[in-house]
């Protein structure tokens, strides 16, 4: 007999969290991750090295959920977790947003009232990070500490960020504590800003010091950071994380509904991992929709293909929009040549006859499109979408494939006499 469960499926208690970077109830098929680490914080704390990491991936993966959870684990370790996301800012306001982030970790670690001279250096090795932002004292942390002659205040980032880690990192070695930099959305940091981190965090590792830089981002960020620094590699792990398998996409769909007290059908379940094969933001989209049309556990096949038309519309309308309303008519076109030639890397060769074009005619297009972080380079000379089934998506958004006319460069006519 089939109870009806209307008033358990209202939709204050959808279980399901479709949003950028909210952690769903149930975290599932990241073990491994978190593990590493867990394993990376404890061996810090005991004064030995071990390899930090930048966790990649396409959009929708669980990149950000799982820096999520690097920081509660952190903070379950009495770590300090400093959680930032990446912009595309100058050093200046780089330097803002970790000045002020290094200040709140000192203050946590230690209490002013409480400073012994390791953190009264720390806090002056800050001051002199900050004020180098700005001669003219044009900005400050608002706290009366004199800045520390000769560390931090070289004016180069790099030596500027080593200083203040390695000063951040004694006090926290003094107080058997902690601190882990969680940065999300590594890609958008400049070519500067990462090569400073990484030569920070390798004389960190240099003087055993409880401090590390943890990331996450997109798929190129492993080129970048050997770009970087040649050591990035040895000073890193790279993993890259994808779709669930099969048993952790069916735990993350049916578990949050099971902990309301429904169930699903086993072919609604099949249905269902078809649709999202195993994207945990595909899941959580599909599953909020599914609970939303559904009327009785357990949820059927049907309400599943009856949700799939709003799981479509809202990942047209939100996931997907809002990176096409990003990019001009040429890249638009670039982006649905692509999906003419299907969801695999593309080479760009490829792309440019099915747009009329020569490659090279198209290279700054392309360009422009990996720095805006919709496409990315899995290897010399393709481009791949950052962002799962995007060319479904394009297929649907654009119809058919206008490029363009050239555009032809004004030329300046020299006038005699």
């Amino acid at each position: 007999m089939v109870k009806n469960l209307r008033t358990p499926m209202d939709s204050v208690l959808n279980p399901y969290t479709p949003n950028a970077g909210a952690s769903p109830d149930i975290v599932v098929g990241r073990d491994e991750q978190t593990q590493a680490f867990t394993t990376l914080l404890r061996r810090l704390a005991r004064g030995r090295t071990h390899q930090a990491m930048i966790v990649t991936g396409l959009r929708g993966v669980g990149k950000t959920v799982l820096l999520n959870e690097f920081g509660d684990i952190a903070r379950g370790e009495h770590w300090e977790a400093l959680e930032i996301e990446a912009s595309k800012h100058d050093d200046t306001r780089f330097r803002q947003s970790m000045a002020s982030l290094l200040k709140a970790a000192l203050l946590r670690l230690s209490p002013r009232v409480k400073w012994t001279d390791r953190a009264r250096r720390a806090a002056a090795v800050i001051s002199s990070f900050a004020l180098s932002v700005n001669q003219q004292g044009a900005w400050s942390l608002s706290w009366d500490i004199e800045p520390e002659e000769g560390l931090a205040d070289h004016g180069d980032l790099a030596m500027d960020l080593t200083d203040v880690l390695v000063a951040i990192g004694e006090i926290a070695q003094e107080r058997e504590r902690g601190v882990a930099i969680l940065i999300d959305e590594v890609q958008f940091l400049s070519p500067k800003q990462l090569e400073a981190l990484i030569q920070a965090v390798h004389k960190t590792v240099q003087r055993k010091l409880p401090i590390t830089f943890v990331g996450a981002g997109l798929p190129q960020i492993a080129e970048l950071a050997g770009d970087a620094k040649s050591y990035a590699e040895r000073l890193f792990q790279f993993p890259r994380i994808d779709s669930l398998e099969d048993e952790d996409a069916r735990q993350a769909l049916i578990e949050p509904a099971r902990a309301e007290g429904v169930d699903f059908e086993s072919d609604a379940v099949a249905l269902a991992l078809e649709i999202s094969q195993g994207y945990p933001y595909f899941i959580q989209e599909l599953g909020f929709q599914v609970w939303e049309i559904a009327e009785q556990s357990p949820i059927t096949r049907l309400d599943v293909e009856t949700a799939r038309e709003g799981y479509e519309a809202k990942l047209d309308s939100s996931f997907f929009r809002v990176r096409l309303d990003r990019a001009t008519p040429l890249q638009t076109a670039y982006m649905r040549a692509m999906a003419e030639l299907g969801p695999e890397p593309q080479k760009a060769s490829e792309v440019a006859r099915v747009m009329g074009r020569e490659s090279t005619q198209l290279g700054p297009t392309r360009a422009e499109l990996i720095d805006i972080g919709l496409l990315y380079t899995p290897e010399h000379g393709y481009a791949a979408f950052t962002v799962p089934d995007f060319d479904k998506f394009m297929k649907r958004a654009v119809p058919t494939l206008v490029v363009p006319e050239l555009q032809k460069r004004s030329r300046k006519v020299k006038r005699a006499g």
